[in-house]
């Protein structure tokens, strides 16, 4: 594709995959300039305010601490906001649409509903064995559990790993890598008052056994999490506890 230039400026083509309802999957292509630096998330901004101001599209933060400008970008999800035109632009044009495995609000909006439906049935609720009353808790960081947890802790909900995930895509029950994330570690908390309920919920039904560790959520991860190693440990877990009540 030959990169447009208008009045001597490099132009960057912007595709933004829109609509809702019946216009849902309308590509509409925008040219914007092209800025040293510039990210995805700077594109769409510019978009929405100096040409549609009826596009929608979800940030908060801008820095890569909310997670919450995740959209599809060339057909892989990221966090907008880190990610740099330069470094996915393909012949002077990007596409952008929105994230994957989750039902279209409205443009790159999606509701993420279901995501934290899935969440809440992973049994990832913690339910702790003291009062406000009872001292800290005391866990040592160099234990076994603890380390196991700090792995997988900084998980921010972001829906990435979701939107990557192809058993989400075709197996509609499947809690999802995030949930099961969230599970092993708080199967791994010491100060939880029941684990083995946890591992139970999160290995039922659509839970980690459903996994078929392609690892498409570790590869999208934008914090370089591995949900696929989380996942496996509540494999490995459940079946330690089956045969130790056998």
């Amino acid at each position: 594709m030959q990169e447009a230039v208008i009045n001597h400026q490099r132009m960057l083509t912007v595709r933004i995959n829109r609509g809702v309802g019946e216009d849902e999957g309308k590509v509409v292509a925008y040219q914007v300039p092209w800025r040293d630096n510039q990210t995805v998330l700077d594109v769409v901004t510019e978009v929405q305010r100096s040409q549609d101001p009826t596009l929608s599209y979800r940030f908060a933060c801008r820095v890569g601490v909310c997670g919450s400008c995740a959209m599809n970008v060339n057909g892989k999800p990221r966090w907008t906001c880190r990610t740099h035109v330069s470094v996915v632009e393909q012949g002077g044009a990007i596409t952008i649409e929105p994230l994957g495995n989750m039902p279209r609000i409205k443009d790159l909006v999606v509701s993420m509903s279901e995501f934290f439906d899935k969440w809440r049935k992973a049994g990832n609720v913690f339910v702790g064995t003291a009062s406000r009353n009872d001292p800290p808790a005391t866990i040592s960081p160099e234990s076994k559990k603890r380390k196991m947890a700090d792995a997988a802790i900084e998980c921010i909900n972001c829906g990435v790993c979701y939107a990557a995930c192809d058993v989400v895509a075709w197996k509609k029950d499947y809690l999802g890598p995030a949930a099961l994330n969230r599970a092993w570690t708080l199967y791994n908390d010491e100060r939880h008052a029941d684990p083995d309920a946890l591992l139970k919920q999160a290995t039922a039904g659509g839970g980690a056994q459903a996994c078929h560790s392609q690892g498409s959520c570790m590869t999208h991860c934008p914090v370089s999490l591995s949900p696929t190693g989380s996942i496996a440990g509540l494999k490995k877990s459940a079946v330690k506890s089956f045969f130790k009540r056998g």
